[in-house]
């Protein structure tokens, strides 16, 4: 289940020229897209190669967030703002951003479902998107019958511990192919013991048959 690759670089290769396909197919198909961006390190590199992937119109692509921390755009802390400056200020066409906060936007979520790609990555406590373990309400979160879309993670969870909306697991489970990005080997341990049945959030995105999830998995640690 988990594909390897000698360096961070090689793996945002593959998973840029996935997206990229799955981008394509979703413009071919059904005439506009829908990319679930992650926060955090993992995506820097796959959107500069995502940049140069042929046959995606940006200006009919919408690019949302599996997660964000509820501070503003500016802060160096913002999932919108990495994004923003990574990828879609760089898009030749650009590309529509969909924000998680400060407004709730479920109905505009729900008009670009199923989405064509998700970009995930993983913290070594094995949440994804901002379904942190420690969290009371997680097990809602995790649901994935739930009818919600976004839940509201409270200060003091993950790092940095601020205030966060997250996709519920629900969410993301609306799409089309879903792509897992790790580096390292505690990340590996903690997938190792996901697919041995521990309790953790990845263990529920990784074990459900309904999306195919690729684990693109680098030795090298994040830099």
């Amino acid at each position: 289940m988990i594909e390897t690759f000698r360096t961070v670089d090689a793996a945002a290769e593959a998973a840029a020229f996935a997206i990229g396909r799955q981008l394509a197919e979703g413009l071919r198909t059904h005439g506009r897209a829908s990319l679930v961006a992650t926060g955090g390190r993992s995506p820097g590199p796959v959107f500069d190669r995502l940049l140069q992937v042929a046959n995606v119109d940006w200006a009919r692509v919408v690019v949302t967030l599996s997660d964000e921390r509820c501070v503003a755009e500016s802060d160096p802390a913002s999932n919108a703002g990495l994004v923003r400056e990574r990828l879609i200020k760089r898009t030749p066409a650009k590309a529509h951003l969909l924000l998680l906060w400060p407004e709730p936007p479920d109905v505009a979520l729900q008009a670009i479902m199923p989405f064509d790609a998700v970009m995930l990555g993983m913290g070594e406590d094995g949440h994804i998107a901002s379904l942190i373990p420690g969290d009371l309400g997680l097990a809602a979160a995790m649901d994935p019958a739930s009818q919600r879309l976004t839940v509201s993670v409270p200060e003091g969870l993950g790092s940095p511990p601020l205030p966060r909306v997250s996709l519920t697991l629900a969410a993301l489970l609306q799409s089309r192919a879903i792509f897992l990005l790790i580096a390292g080997e505690t990340k590996r341990e903690v997938i190792a013991r996901a697919q041995d049945g521990a309790d953790l959030p990845v263990a529920a995105l990784i074990s459900q048959a309904r999306v195919p999830v690729r684990i693109l998995w680098s030795p090298a640690r994040e830099a």
